[in-house]
């Protein structure tokens, strides 16, 4: 296998992950209720990233093809666009900006309150995902970046607990969560 990306793969995964966004924007109009639904995807889209990144690391690690690994910046910041997207979504027009009435909704509802940690403190990875913080941080940028292991927790926690009825959809996204932490888990485990 070779040792590194192909020249294509780059370009098609940037326009892959925007594909979601314009799919939301053409059935937007469809939906009976479209603030629910650009809710809806983009925090999907958001959790789905997130797990990709996740992915990455055992993927590399099963097929020995090292340059996986820059995709998973792409991927995680496209994480955190939807999840930006997501909360912009839920802030301005269910809320109308009303900074009161958000925090009430962050204070009283728990499915709110885990998304809403989960979502700060994506902040300051997505904020230190350059090359320079990378230098600049040096061991730190790691212990840093290891939040994004409880953050897929409350991720997923946070659309299993908005789920009234059928869990079936967030219990596949903790079933791939558990794979992946696990594979983590037993990796560490035997080195």
């Amino acid at each position: 296998m070779p040792n590194t990306l192909p020249r294509w793969l780059k370009p098609a995964l940037f326009v892959a992950c925007l594909a979601p966004l314009v799919w939301t924007g053409i059935f937007v109009l469809q939906a009976v209720n479209p603030v629910e639904y650009i809710t809806h995807q983009t925090g999907t889209w958001a959790l789905v990233y997130l797990l990709a990144t996740l992915a990455i690391t055992p993927l590399r690690q099963i097929s020995g093809w090292n340059p996986l690994i820059r995709l998973r910046r792409m991927l995680g910041l496209y994480a955190f666009c939807y999840v930006c997207l997501h909360f912009t979504t839920w802030f301005a027009l269910d809320h109308g900006f009303d900074a009161a009435a958000m925090w009430h909704d962050v204070v009283k509802r728990p499915f709110i309150t885990v998304g809403f940690t989960a979502f700060t403190l994506l902040i300051p990875l997505a904020a230190t995902s350059t090359d320079a913080m990378m230098r600049r941080l040096k061991r730190n940028w790691g212990r840093l970046h290891a939040l994004v292991y409880p953050i897929a927790i409350l991720g997923v926690l946070h659309y299993w607990w908005l789920v009234k009825r059928d869990v079936t959809e967030p219990a596949m996204y903790a079933a791939v969560l558990i794979v992946l932490l696990g594979w983590r888990i037993v990796r560490r485990w035997r080195a």
